[in-house]
């Protein structure tokens, strides 16, 4: 074996492994849609980032990543390269040696380009390729989960009233987007924006607002979701599913049934508008939501991360 670097001679045979590695996935998820299309590899040839793995004349696979881009995770002078869900693949047969194979040429270029981050989403039944990447000191740091739009068959919570809120009333998410933005700052998240960067969020969010459903008790907004075509990966690019992008419940009412019901509920309305599937994505060290979506949905990528030491930059 190889490594080689990623051109465009070698996209047709990098598309059918990969699209070789979604039906892997498919096949411990079924949910997943059968007919996904995969972005354009073009960028990913002509960047200079990738490599391939060959024996002989044949791939055993392929590991691109767009970057490097500052800054990464909030944090302020460190670039990074991510690579997709779509931008890798390989082979069964010893695949966690291939990657890590691919992944020592590949991060040598990375690290040459000032990327100190280096991130890799991954199928989640992955088992080799999770294994190989936290071998080399990733470590997880996102997951995505998807599920049918089929009822939840739950109680309702009693007192609740369940809406699509119009434009008219965003602002009255306003307290709550930020309690979330303070929650994502605590231990063990550290997700922490600036003050002003926070307000430029709930302020675009405001502006533009995607589809939201509140649960209101008492007359006051007590939890809500946000939704909004397409996600993080090529697999919520299809046109019969929707993406969570936002969630909030008021701390007082959680663990009884509110977040539950109101997901249920939008479930229902999604279900006559011909959707089949609802997706979300979510930090795996935010524990209240790792807790409540996975108990809804289905993991199908693990997106891990790789920080390089500051002396092993040039």
């Amino acid at each position: 074996m190889r490594t080689v670097d990623f051109s465009k001679e070698l996209m047709p045979a990098a598309y059918r492994l990969a699209m070789e590695n979604y039906a892997e996935e498919r096949k411990a998820v079924p949910v997943l849609p059968e007919n996904a299309m995969l972005p354009p590899l073009d960028e990913l040839a002509e960047n200079g980032l990738g490599v391939a793995a060959m024996e002989g004349n044949v791939m055993l696979g392929f590991l691109g990543a767009y970057g490097p881009c500052k800054p990464v995770f909030c944090t302020q002078d460190v670039g990074g390269v991510f690579s997709p869900l779509h931008a890798h693949g390989a082979v069964r047969e010893n695949r966690a040696r291939i990657y890590q194979r691919m992944y020592q040429a590949a991060a040598e270029k990375w690290v040459m380009a000032g990327a100190a981050s280096h991130t890799v989403t991954l199928y989640a039944h992955d088992t080799a390729a999770n294994e190989a990447f936290f071998q080399y000191g990733f470590g997880m740091r996102c997951i995505d989960l998807i599920r049918t739009v089929d009822s939840m068959d739950i109680p309702k919570t009693e007192n609740c009233v369940f809406a699509e809120l119009p434009a008219e009333r965003q602002s009255e998410l306003r307290a709550m987007r930020k309690a979330l933005a303070d929650h994502l700052a605590q231990s063990p998240c550290f997700m922490k924006d600036s003050p002003g960067d926070t307000e430029n969020w709930i302020a675009k969010r405001e502006a533009h607002p995607p589809r939201t459903f509140a649960a209101e008790i008492g007359g006051a907004i007590a939890a809500y979701i946000e939704m909004k075509h397409e996600g993080e990966n090529f697999v919520t690019y299809s046109p019969d599913m929707l993406s969570i992008c936002g969630a909030y419940c008021l701390p007082e009412f959680r663990g009884k049934g509110v977040m539950q019901s109101l997901l249920d509920h939008a479930l229902s309305v999604l279900r006559p508008e011909e959707f089949a599937r609802l997706g979300v994505d979510c930090e795996s060290f935010n524990p209240t939501a790792l807790n409540f979506w996975t108990k809804h949905f289905d993991i199908y990528t693990r997106s891990v991360v790789r920080r390089i030491d500051e002396n092993a930059m040039g």
